[in-house]
């Protein structure tokens, strides 16, 4: 009888043990029924809602992280129109993003963004360059037409909903009106001065090379210590205007920027220490 009892115990371990692993690979990475169901919803919306574009299922995948089958739609005839549509374990669909990603321009924003980027990046790693940059990059900021006044972003935002889809656009000139640089250079001097010769070398650089920024965000950091400790002397300019790189009085600009950079910390600072109390 104990020898029975302890059969049926192993048993029901064991199959409460093969339960848990099925339920923690269904989290983790989904299951091939919901997979298939998820496909065949993808498929047929295509069908009924876009049956007039060339439209293609690329792939479905699972996302443990929303608990979503993604079904990724592209379309071989245009760069900026693929888009994703979420769907649930059950095979309904629950969100379908052409609207945000192709209507709205914002796939179009990222591939320029991207380019911007790729762009600036090449500058940066460039052997002639001559900075150490610890961190740099270049982006350009979007805002759709509807949330313009909602949002706190520059006047100088792009509004994805008046770019072209699979438009044709100069980065580097587009750059020019809304293209925003952000550099971490090391430098054994950390003045105001400095700085403000850095900014000129800077602006020589992207002009010799054809680049356009309308504005930058330039820290300059002391070297590591000799034991790799980071070491806090630096001064900084957040949003300089490239209208504003210019030698006369550019130092003390760099110094009114960087106060106004140290005050807008400190307010951030102590309202998150408000939301912490």
């Amino acid at each position: 009888m104990k020898k029975r009892f302890l059969k049926i115990t192993a048993l029901a371990v064991a199959l409460i043990l093969i339960v848990g692993v099925c339920v923690f690979a269904n989290a983790m990475i989904g299951n091939p029924i919901s997979k298939a169901l998820a496909k065949n919803t993808a498929e047929k919306h295509l069908a009924e809602v876009y049956g007039d574009r060339d439209f293609e299922l690329e792939r479905v995948s699972y996302s443990f992280k929303d608990g979503y089958y993604h079904a990724y739609v592209v379309s071989p005839s245009s760069m900026d129109s693929s888009f994703t549509l979420l769907i649930n374990g059950l095979g309904k669909l629950m969100h379908d993003d052409y609207e945000y990603s192709v209507t709205n321009g914002w796939n179009t924003a990222h591939r320029l963004e991207m380019d911007y980027r790729k762009t600036v990046d090449l500058l940066f790693e460039s052997s002639s360059f001559p900075y150490q940059v610890n961190i740099g990059y270049g982006e350009f900021v979007f805002v759709t037409e509807e949330d313009r006044e909602q949002l706190d972003l520059p006047e100088y935002a792009l509004i994805t909903n008046e770019l072209t889809l699979d438009g044709f656009y100069n980065v580097n000139r587009l750059g020019a009106k809304a293209g925003r640089v952000c550099v971490y250079v090391t430098d054994e001097r950390v003045t105001y001065e400095r700085l403000g010769e850095v900014l000129l070398g800077i602006r020589d650089c992207f002009d010799r090379a054809g680049i356009g920024f309308y504005t930058i965000d330039c820290v300059l950091e002391a070297p590591r210590s000799a034991n790799g400790e980071f070491q806090y002397e630096q001064v900084e300019v957040r949003d300089f205007l490239y209208s504003d790189i210019y030698e006369e009085g550019l130092s003390e600009r760099v110094k009114a920027s960087h106060d106004a950079a140290e005050k807008e910390d400190d307010v951030w600072n102590a309202e998150s220490l408000d939301e912490i109390q």
